[in-house]
Formats: structure tokens, sequence, C-alpha cells
């Protein structure tokens, strides 16, 4: 709560003298939160956030500027921000449906406009993604912060929400073929590169399958992980069908390293497996 004091002065027949000091305090009547509907991020995810600016007084708020500072933090000898505004906000007072407030995208962010009628609530829904800025490491996390400003509030109104990078693989394929041109009963080469964007490892426990239905089907095919051979027991194939299938927990992929680069992205090396099948036509 904010507290004023107040002294006053009686002056007579040249003599000046102070009164007592006397202190008040001013209770707020308006109060924010805000939290992310996601619990977790990873770089260009969309993150949702809703803050709600309730007043509990008998006199209505009018015209208030929210500001969120986007995660911004120091680096180097300046400012960076882990999130960009994402384009969409909605605007409720008691859950009905207001025309939107501007915005200016920044960063920082700011909302102008906000109206909050006496003993009512108001919410503001927007969206933003996680940018290059974003940490990634298991330890990462993003902290943003809100101020809401405007006639009638005496100090500003803060509100602080934080979200961890995700602490789980992020897996991709993608197959290759060599020769791309082959005689019949020939030998052709399909190459699949499993990437991991995540901080954490794939491993046996992830259950990872990778499965295909080869056509033309495949005759006599060898098989290898990594540049080793890969044991028969780790996989099946059915030269009727053509299915091809490993066994769970056959391949890992290691997590993705990270570096902080002179601007203060974060750049990704993703972890890869590298799996081969070889056979004729």
């Amino acid at each position: 709560m904010a507290t004023f004091t107040n002294v006053a002065t009686l002056s007579y027949n040249g003599t000046v003298v102070n009164s007592n000091v006397t202190t008040g305090e001013i209770q707020q009547t308006l109060a924010a939160t805000k939290h992310s509907l996601a619990n977790t991020y990873k770089q260009g995810d969309t993150l949702t956030y809703i803050v709600n600016i309730v007043n509990t007084g008998n006199t209505a708020f009018t015209n208030l500027t929210l500001t969120d500072n986007l995660g911004g933090y120091t680096y180097g000898a300046g400012t960076v921000y882990p999130l960009a505004y994402g384009g969409d906000i909605r605007y409720y007072i008691n859950g009905a449906l207001q025309t939107a407030p501007a915005v200016t995208a920044g960063p920082p962010m700011t909302i102008t406009g906000i109206n909050v009628p006496a003993n009512s609530e108001a919410q503001i829904v927007y969206n933003a993604i996680a940018t290059a800025y974003a940490p990634l490491n298991i330890e990462g996390s993003i902290t943003n912060n809100i101020t809401i400003t405007g006639d009638g509030i005496t100090e500003p109104i803060a509100a602080t929400e934080t979200v961890n990078a995700a602490t789980a693989p992020a897996l991709d394929i993608e197959k290759s073929l060599s020769p791309t041109i082959v005689s019949e009963n020939g030998q052709i080469t399909y190459t699949f590169t499993v990437t991991n964007k995540g901080n954490t490892a794939a491993t046996q426990a992830d259950d990872i399958v990778l499965r295909d239905v080869f056509n033309p089907i495949l005759k006599n095919i060898g098989v290898t992980y990594n540049g080793t051979v890969l044991s028969n027991t780790s996989y099946t194939y059915n030269e009727a069908t053509g299915v091809f299938e490993t066994t769970a927990g056959a391949i890992e992929v290691p997590a993705a390293t990270f570096a902080t680069n002179t601007d203060g992205t974060v750049s990704i090396t993703p972890g890869t497996a590298v799996i081969t099948v070889t056979g004729n036509i």
C-alpha cells in the first residue's frame, strides 16, 4: 500500500511552528495476476498469456496502460527479448468480449485503452512467440513482467510469470535415397537421419520405433546404425510385404547442444542418429 505524510505550518509574528506529522495509507483497489496456458516452451512456440485485472473499488479505472517487458534481459551492452508479440489479443470485461485495445508490439509491448469498471474484472488474453533469444538448456526459463499504469493508480501494479524450457526430446526424421536412378535388380540405400533439437536425449526408455514399407520391396537387406551393422535382433523385416521396423528402444538420439552467439541468439546443433537400409530391388 502507498503511504503519504503531511505536515502543516503555523506562522505568526515572524515565528513558524510545524505541526505533528500525519500519516495515511492509500488502499489499492486494483490488482493483477498473469499466467501462461503452457508450462514449457521450445524455440518458435506460441505461448498464450492471460492477465486478470480485478477492481474491488466503487470507482472505475479508465484508459489504463499495460506494459509487458517480453522477458527482456541484459546481454552485452544491450537488451535482448526471448518473447515477441504474437499478433493476437482478446479483451473481456466480466466475461463479455470487448473491442480489442490498441497494441504496440515493441519490445516492450504496450496495450493502451484498458477500462476496468467498478467492482468488475477485466481479462486480457494475448500470444507471444519464443524467439531465438529464448534459453533452451535444461535450466532455461523465460520470466516476463507486466506493469499497469494510468490515472488513479498511485503505484504501478505488477505481475510476473515464469515458463520453463521444455525438458524432452524433440525429434524429426529425414529420408534420402541413393542412387535415385537404379537398374533392375540393382542395389539401393535408404538413409534415415533422426535429429533431436531437444535438451534431453532420446533413450531406450522412449521406445523409438522406425517403420517403413519399401516399395519396391527390397531383398537381402543390410542395416547400419550410426555406421555400425545393426543386429537383426534389433529390427524386423518382411520380404513379402516390404515392412521394415526397428525394435522399440533400439535407436537412441543424443540431446542437442546449444551455443549463445555474439548477438545473444541461441543456435541449436541437433543430436543425430543415422540408420541405413541397403538392399536389392
